[in-house]
């Protein structure tokens, strides 16, 4: 009935987890530590009013404000699993990539739900899905990224990486002081 004390419901999870991949509680603890810092970004302009968080932080619940936080989060997220890895060498490209792909993933993730159930009114429902997609984007970032370390990096590839990295640092550093017409960066 209850292994360890747990409800099934729980062990199943955790099991499905630890089976699906090898480390699968780090790729957990990582996404929950990501939720963690996502949700001190999300806020953390808003609290304090400190300008300098400008960069880093939401100031406003546009598209884009939402990308910049996962971008920032999840690369917060690296630096400490970083003090944690066991194996440092090529840990970062993997990982740096990962933190320039992961607000896309949220952009596709989180657009499935208007998709197949159009406009939801419901701001709990709302609420729901923000959290399922931030942590299912966190989840595919880990995946990808542990792939990515199992195969050599060339120096082009690393070039890429690092060129795409200090893009989406001036993108998102940029367009946090002053937005452009588009819509992604106007609130809705």
């Amino acid at each position: 009935m209850f292994k360890g004390g747990f409800p099934p419901f729980f062990v199943l999870v955790l099991e499905f987890v630890q089976a699906s991949y090898r480390g699968g509680v780090m790729m957990l603890w990582k996404a929950l530590i990501f939720l963690g810092i996502y949700a001190v970004l999300h806020f953390g302009y808003e609290l304090s009013g400190w300008e300098f968080l400008k960069p880093i932080c939401g100031v406003d619940e546009s598209v884009f404000e939402h990308l910049k936080i996962g971008f920032w989060a999840y690369f917060f997220t690296n630096i400490i699993e970083y003090f944690f890895a066991k194996k440092k060498h090529g840990f970062w490209y993997p990982r740096i990539l990962s933190t320039v792909l992961l607000p896309w993933f949220i952009v596709l993730i989180w657009y499935m739900l208007p998709v197949f159930f159009g406009h939801i009114e419901s701001l709990a429902v709302d609420l729901s899905w923000a959290f399922v997609v931030t942590f299912l984007a966190a989840i595919l970032s880990e995946i990808f990224e542990r792939n990515l370390e199992r195969n050599s990096i060339g120096t082009d590839f690393k070039t890429v990486i690092v060129v795409l990295f200090i893009i989406s640092i001036i993108f998102y550093t940029a367009f946090s002081f002053e937005k452009p017409w588009i819509d992604v960066f106007t609130e809705h």
